[in-house]
């Protein structure tokens, strides 16, 4: 067998997965009942499927010029994705948009209802 022809194949298998994985995300985001769920799906997934689909590119180039420019893409979005999805996830909790019967353990109450007695005694 061809060197070519598996990296090829390889390459195949990459764009799928990640092709699956961004329809996942997709799937997950309208489907999922609430803010937090929905966050989930968003970034996950997501996140394993641009890096399926760009090592499928990466695969298929053979470059190392194509790497490289590939690889501030992967930080970025990695970087990214967690930040954005912990903003509005804080976003979904004060706001209340979230299913408490989703929701097994809420660790975070104690320190915003701290946050929030403290707020108003400075408030006076």
């Amino acid at each position: 067998m061809n060197v070519d022809a598996i990296i090829d194949g390889a390459a195949l298998v990459c764009l799928a997965l990640g092709a699956f994985l961004s329809m996942a995300a997709g799937v997950g985001l309208l489907r999922f009942p609430d803010a937090l769920s929905r966050m989930h799906a968003a970034t996950k997934p997501q996140i394993m499927g641009l890096f399926f689909v760009i090592a499928a590119i990466a695969l298929d180039q053979r470059s190392w010029v194509t790497v490289l420019i590939l690889v501030p893409v992967v930080v970025l979005q990695t970087l990214t994705a967690p930040i954005s999805a912990h903003m509005i996830g804080r976003a979904a909790y004060r706001t209340h948009n979230f299913s408490d019967e989703h929701t097994l353990v809420d660790e975070l109450a104690p320190a915003v209802d701290k946050a929030t007695r403290e707020q108003r005694r400075s408030a006076r």
